[in-house]
């Protein structure tokens, strides 16, 4: 019940303070995962690596959610022809129709996934609030995790230092 409260209260006050509340900025492996795409194909965390990825896990019913997506749309299209990705990854309780329906009526770009059992949620660290975002580095290795709508301006600003990597 504490968890439930205090997760609750954290999604409170990011949601008040209309910015994504930045979460552990050292480097870990990115859990090793199998996302189920909307075409019935699968990709594994292994898939990740070589790109820089923004795994975004999101919720139809979400209005922080449904509000960034289109700066997510952007974000993919400003950066993909240089090495970059975007995994959306709908949440367990989200009608997998509804999730269809909105990757199709927008023409999401990127690669949409839904996590029907919460499994993939549980292996990035247990996520329950909505959007919670990663940035992967093309070694795999989670570098940022935001929950809550990104600052987008920064958001750009890690995706071209991680580009410029080797």
């Amino acid at each position: 019940m504490k968890k439930i409260l205090l997760g609750a209260a954290i999604a409170a006050v990011v949601a008040a303070a209309g910015a994504a509340l930045v979460l552990g900025t050292g480097a870990s492996a990115a859990p090793q995962s199998t996302f189920v795409l909307l075409d019935g194909s699968s990709k594994t965390t292994a898939d990740l690596k070589g790109r820089v990825t923004l795994v975004n896990f999101w919720a139809t019913s979400c209005t922080t959610c449904v509000a960034e997506m289109p700066r997510i749309v952007a974000t993919y299209d400003k950066y993909q022809a240089r090495g970059f990705d975007t995994m959306a990854v709908a949440m367990s309780y989200d009608p997998p129709s509804y999730v269809v329906n909105y990757a199709q009526t927008r023409k999401l770009p990127f690669k949409v996934a839904i996590d029907n059992t919460g499994v993939v949620a549980k292996a990035w660290g247990d996520v329950q609030l909505t959007p919670t975002t990663y940035v992967v580095n093309k070694r795999g290795e989670i570098v940022k995790r935001y929950v809550g709508e990104p600052n987008f301006a920064e958001l750009h600003q890690l995706i071209e230092k991680l580009l410029s990597e080797t």
